[in-house]
């Protein structure tokens, strides 16, 4: 949560909401940004508190009680986002609420026919700002404001707003510099939120989502440690021990200054996972009392005494333990880290036949049992809404590809075909002079064309192209008719591969991509006929829902066979990822 960093920011805020508070010109024609209030956001990227000192100045100005409708909610949207970036909690909640509207109003009235891959083409006059990406930033800004009222659900709503918001609007490679600063800010938010929650995989998920937006600005390192240092506890916490060090491994290596807090705490944690792999308590020990010595904070002491005292505490070396847990339950602020030395301690006080001393760290505890029953639901939630959020990715990304291929140049294609039929002409011209002039013994249909020669005639240039693919394609994405998780399987039998349609995708698929089954086959023999029907569809953007209807199986048997993959293929991504990984190291 962010907190106030004095009454300055905040009384600051409140002089900029009142200032900007735009009037109501509903009959007015919608103006583009103001060149003042572009200038300010342009700064606010790279100098935010610059950018405020510049907004309140603009606030005060004669051309602030002017403002039209539409620079009015862009002033209020830059109050929130500059509260935000100065450590200043949200204090103009009823105006951004307006800005929101307002901002979907705008670009739900864009005629659907300016969407394309270049992005939402802005109805504006003047195209700066961007008006779909002030709609996501809206949307950002408001889940801040929810998450700073703890009403995490709608936080997290409101982060998957603003993604879906840019992704369906943007191709990837224009996701760049702001574009990109903001896509990786956001997910960055939802790792935090759902590693809060202990929601390791969505966490990771995440987490991974970020790293590329990074690597597409000048970002500051300590930012891609940060989140590096974030998958890797996740994957601790799931015990993939191996992808966590080579996370924190990375985080490592991607600061260039070893004397900051973020090393130190990277190294600790490598210090432990080494622990939980090799089981050196000595070893360990005595790097963590060397990071304890460097403690530049109580905050960062407390985190290595806890360290220190769970080493103990799992060596059941009690008293060493109860020394460094006591100074963390007594001293530290941080309620995460009081709640687990309490844990421990009630543990210790028992084994020493202390029941009243363990009876008083229990009673620390009492609040949090609640806390986690009620977080089973909110839990609940937030797993739904990522779902929901991956399912709904993977049908933009697999329009994008259609669109993308619908986008071919008349042109070429006109060629392709000016050229498949001249080569037909040919070869039938040359086919006919053979029968005239040779022996019938040497016009063999097999002497003319072999059946392999014959058969490579007949595959598309890409896989999704093969026709037993566009056909897979065309049921799964109907929009008259989609396939619904709440839906029984048995609905869809209509759609369901029969023997000859999975034969023939089969072809296909050895076809294009020969080299990575042959590579599965010889790397893990225990694979069977079901799992390589699963990789096949999958290589085409499908869903388990959607493979589930094909295939006519229940949905817990797809995420079943699923699992089973990742497990022999050693991965937690998606099997369509893993398989893509295999190809591009093939």
């Amino acid at each position: 949560m962010r907190k106030h960093v004095g009454s300055i920011a905040c009384l600051l805020g409140l002089v900029v909401m009142v200032a900007c508070t735009p009037s109501a010109q509903v009959d007015e024609p919608v103006e583009g940004p103001s060149l003042e209030l572009s200038a300010i956001d342009s700064l606010m990227w790279r100098q935010p508190d610059s950018a405020l000192a510049q907004l309140q100045a603009f606030c005060h100005s004669p051309e602030a009680d002017s403002l039209d409708e539409f620079n009015g909610h862009y002033c209020q949207l830059l109050i929130s986002e500059l509260l935000y970036k100065n450590y200043a909690a949200q204090s103009n909640r009823a105006e951004l609420l307006q800005a929101v509207s307002y901002f979907d109003s705008l670009v739900r009235l864009t005629p659907p026919l300016q969407r394309g891959l270049g992005g939402l083409k802005n109805t504006l006059p003047n195209p700066t700002p961007n008006l779909v990406f002030l709609d996501a930033r809206a949307h950002y800004i408001n889940g801040v404001g929810y998450y700073e009222k703890d009403s995490v659900v709608n936080a997290c709503a409101e982060y998957l707003k603003a993604l879906e918001v840019m992704e369906s609007s943007f191709a990837k490679r224009e996701l760049v510099q702001e574009r990109a600063q903001f896509m990786a800010l956001t997910y960055t938010h939802l790792t935090s939120l759902f590693s809060d929650l202990y929601l390791h995989e969505q966490a990771i998920d995440f987490g991974k989502q970020a790293l590329p937006y990074y690597q597409r600005y000048d970002a500051m390192h300590w930012h891609v440690a940060w989140i590096l240092d974030e998958i890797g506890l996740n994957y601790e916490m799931m015990s993939f021990y191996d992808s966590a060090n080579i996370y924190f491994k990375k985080g490592i290596s991607a600061l260039p200054d070893t004397s900051t807090l973020l090393y130190r705490d990277l190294t600790a944690h490598r210090m432990l996972l080494s622990y939980e792999t090799d089981k050196d308590p000595d070893m360990v020990l005595d790097q963590l009392y060397q990071l304890l010595a460097l403690s530049e904070g109580d905050k960062e002491f407390h985190s290595r005494c806890l360290s220190i005292g769970g080493i103990y505490f799992h060596e059941s070396q009690f008293d060493s333990a109860y020394t460094y847990l006591n100074k963390v339950f007594i001293n530290s602020e941080n309620i995460n880290s009081k709640k687990q030395a309490a844990e421990w301690l009630v543990e210790i006080c028992k084994a020493h036949g202390k029941y009243p001393e363990a009876h008083e760290y229990a009673d620390f505890l009492v609040p949090f049992g609640n806390l986690n029953e009620n977080n089973s639901h909110l839990k609940s939630q937030l797993a739904e809404l990522s779902n929901e959020y991956d399912h709904s990715r993977q049908e933009r990304e697999f329009l994008r590809q259609q669109n993308e291929t619908l986008r071919i140049d008349d042109y070429i294609i006109g060629g392709i075909f000016f050229a498949v039929l001249i080569f037909f002409l040919s070869l039938s011209l040359i086919l006919k002079r053979r029968r005239e002039t040779e022996h019938d013994e040497k016009t063999k249909p097999d002497a003319i064309v072999k059946p392999a020669e014959a058969q490579s005639f007949s595959f598309a240039e890409n896989y999704a192209d093969e026709p037993i693919c566009q056909y897979i394609l065309s049921v799964c994405n109907d929009n008259k008719n989609p396939i619904k998780s709440t839906v029984p399987y048995s609905a869809y039998s209509g759609i369901s591969l029969d023997n000859t349609q999975m034969a023939q995708l089969k072809n296909a698929a050895y076809h294009h991509y020969g080299t990575l089954f042959e590579k599965l086959g010889k790397e893990h023999p225990e694979l069977k006929v079901k799992d390589y029907q699963y990789c096949f569809l999958c290589l085409l953007g499908l869903d388990n829902v959607q493979i589930a209807a094909l295939l006519q199986k229940s949905n817990s048997t797809i995420w079943d066979r699923e699992k089973r993959l990742q497990k022999i293929l050693d991965s937690n991504d998606k099997i369509a990822v893993i398989l893509q990984e295999i190809i591009i190291r093939l």
